[in-house]
């Protein structure tokens, strides 16, 4: 076989992957239009059109980029989320789309937690006061005997309620599509309201929909000083009534791994002293890659050379 082969994810563009070298033993030239970074709408124009396969990251992929792809016949994400995808144009393209399910969910389900406890002991605080000298303390939580909320309990959302009830907490997921397999003690599913409303701590794994989920009407109703942990997508939050609900405590703290653009510009609720960041780091772990680039690269071939 034959064609080139786009690489847009950072975790690959930057360095490279052993994975890839099965794409070229077969014949498939590999490009990286933007190494170690996002690509513009600009790199894509210039880079992607020529090319049969694309394996692709969180970058959003245009109707304009998808329509000047003349030859593309796959696009495989390096992980599970596909709405920066035009998947209706992609399809009337003749393109496919392929994703690596749950191949990230540990990294992102440890990230998740990782993120909570740092908000409940106010880690990136201390540290922060510490390196100026500044010795304060402010008062934590435990984890044991709290409630979770898991909205979305795909992959990633199981792996989060997994690793909260090893922690002792109570998990209530919430999943448009409950799974009657996933049965835990001290796990419950609830609806969307209910599940938001009666927790300490709330983990987001859920594509965005039209509106946000945690909008003003939503963010009063929760318990008071409640922790959000956003590793899924910027929009699922409504940006100006989350700071609102930070400055009046009724939101206890935000830690985010997403962003509305990445990197992300300065904004006041980023800005915000119980605000925690990551930079879009749930799946960057040696492991996520390992098995997402794996995974990614046998759909590409699965696509390219069916018979």
């Amino acid at each position: 076989m034959s064609g080139r082969i786009a690489v847009t994810p950072r975790s690959l563009s930057a360095a490279g992957h052993p994975a890839l070298s099965l794409l070229t033993s077969r014949g498939y030239e590999i490009i990286y239009p933007a190494p170690g970074k996002t690509p513009s709408e600009e790199d894509l124009l210039r880079s992607v059109p020529g090319c049969v396969g694309w394996l692709a990251g969180v970058e959003p992929i245009s109707h304009k980029v998808l329509s000047a792809a003349k030859g593309l016949r796959v696009i495989s994400r390096n992980g599970t989320g596909v709405d920066n995808i035009d998947l209706a144009v992609a399809g009337e393209h003749g393109i496919r789309v392929e994703r690596a399910m749950g191949a990230n969910a540990r990294g992102v389900a440890e990230l998740a937690i990782t993120l909570m406890l740092s908000a409940f002991r106010s880690v990136p605080w201390s540290d922060a006061n510490l390196r100026r000298g500044d010795w304060q303390r402010r008062i934590g939580i435990e984890a044991q005997g709290r409630t979770l909320a898991v909205i979305g309990c795909g992959a990633i959302g199981r792996e989060v309620a997994d690793l909260a009830l090893g922690l002792g907490m109570w998990v209530i997921g919430y999943d448009p599509f409950p799974s009657n397999s996933f049965a835990r003690p001290g796990f419950r599913f609830a609806p969307l309201e209910e599940a938001l409303t009666s927790a300490d701590a709330i983990s987001l794994h859920c594509p965005p929909g039209a509106a946000p989920i945690l909008d003003e009407a939503m963010i009063a109703r929760l318990r008071r000083g409640a922790v959000v942990v956003n590793t899924a997508r910027a929009e699922l939050i409504d940006d100006v009534a989350m700071l609102t609900a930070l400055e009046s405590g009724q939101v206890g703290g935000l830690a985010t791994d997403v962003f509305r653009s990445e990197p992300p510009e300065p904004s006041p609720l980023l800005a915000h002293p119980r605000v925690i960041q990551t930079p879009h780091a749930g799946g960057f772990t040696e492991e996520s890659v390992e098995r997402a680039t794996r995974v990614a690269v046998e759909n590409l071939l699965k696509v390219l050379e069916a018979r």
